[in-house]
């Protein structure tokens, strides 16, 4: 570890004990009051001013180059991301929860940059506290060699159990695992005052009501409110669960031309299409702008195991789409031109778990958003997945005897 990290890690130890003092006492979540990120000689400087001084750390990543800070939980109220940042040095500026009790502020770099220094001072009087944090420019070598995500037991979520805990589960019930996508940090696709991570936790939790009055399901989800969930945690929830169905939720919105209606996706190496292949880049992507380093993700051997599971599963995720299919057509009478679609989501490629990708609607085009945004038609488009579940377990049940073990 470089001299000028171990300065910031010594600095993040005594603001964490400084910091957390201060908030017990004021025992209120922090609010963001005022901030700028601004270019200087040499580099840039971000400051922030909140209402009271929290536990913080900040770090650097690459690919894209980007500055990283994690807090205790922060409101951040209305404000613009894009009217905290006047400088040329940073190309993209995002906060927001990154996981329950904790917020997260991600700016993409146009330079590499690493930090210089970073501090808290709290008012002793009102118990308010600025951030500052100075960057200096550097060679992209000297950048990577001080980037990487450190692990903190304070602030990381413990490493995996080698041996997952099986629980007893009712063989005659199914679990599905409902992913709403996005949130936190990442919103996905807006449009006006509505954000697509929003819609879909709304949706999520009509469809979770809606199966669990069906009977013979357990139905959970990956994320219970507005925070980030990384992709590999959304899959890796659905394994600890023993998830029998992954259905990840989504409304994206459409940059050039128009789409409506329902679509739904299922794995595949080689995109159906341009515009499959260009959605799956962008959300495969939403974990690098959020800060996840996913330096240390690749398993040639590990991969090679996954994608022979995959190849036996695979029907099973087609024959579920289908049959979601049919079920919405029926509840609300329309799908997309093309509904059966597939590409490489990262969020789909669970081995063992038959898993879809479901575009309820398309918040770019008027009338899907109109739709999405009655709870009446949801409650149609809910049921529709239903009986489509409902078909899709009887026929799966049916064939379990054929499938090889």
């Amino acid at each position: 570890m470089s001299g000028v990290l171990k300065l910031v890690s010594a600095m993040m130890l005594s603001v964490w004990m400084v910091s957390a003092s201060v908030a017990q006492d004021l025992g209120a979540l922090a609010r963001f009051e005022d901030g700028r990120f601004t270019d200087r000689w040499g580099g840039a400087e971000l400051w922030l001013d909140i209402s009271q001084g929290v536990p913080w750390r900040v770090f650097t990543l690459t690919s894209p180059n980007r500055l990283v800070m994690d807090f205790r939980e922060v409101q951040w109220g209305d404000v613009d991301p894009a009217s905290l940042d006047s400088a040329d040095s940073v190309t993209t500026l995002r906060m927001g929860g990154y996981r329950p009790g904790w917020s997260r502020l991600v700016a993409e770099l146009a330079e590499p940059m690493q930090v210089e220094s970073a501090e808290l001072v709290t008012n002793t009087t009102t118990g308010a506290a600025t951030i500052s944090v100075q960057l200096e420019r550097v060679d992209l070598e000297t950048f990577a060699a001080a980037s990487g995500a450190p692990r903190d037991a304070r602030w990381d979520l413990p490493k995996a159990a080698d041996v997952p805990v099986v629980k007893p589960r009712d063989p005659n019930r199914l679990v599905i695992v409902l992913d709403p996508g996005h949130g936190g940090i990442d919103p996905g696709a807006e449009r006006g005052e509505v954000r697509e991570a929003d819609l879909m936790l709304t949706f999520g939790r009509e469809l979770q009501d809606v199966l669990r009055r069906a009977g013979g399901f357990d139905v959970l989800m990956t994320r219970e409110g507005d925070y980030f969930v990384s992709l590999e945690a959304r899959v890796a929830a659905a394994r600890t669960a023993g998830a029998d169905i992954f259905i990840s939720l989504h409304a994206d919105a459409l940059a050039e031309g128009e789409a409506r209606g329902a679509a739904v996706y299922t794995l595949s190496d080689d995109a159906s299409d341009a515009a499959s292949a260009a959605l799956a880049e962008r959300h495969n992507r939403d974990d690098l702008l959020a800060g996840i380093d996913l330096s240390q993700s690749d398993d040639r051997v590990a991969n090679v195991l996954m994608s022979l599971a995959r190849l036996d599963n695979a029907p099973r995720s087609e024959a579920l789409a289908k049959h979601m299919l049919a079920g919405i057509q029926n509840a609300v009478g329309r799908v997309h031109k093309r509904p059966l679609r597939n590409a490489g989501f990262s969020v789909l490629k669970a081995a063992d778990i038959p898993s879809v990708l479901l575009e309820v609607g398309f918040l770019s085009t008027d009338e899907d958003l109109k739709n999405l945004s009655d709870p009446i038609w949801r409650q149609g488009m809910a049921a529709g997945i239903r009986d489509g579940i409902i078909a899709w377990r009887d026929e799966d049940s049916a064939l379990a005897p054929l499938r090889r073990n």
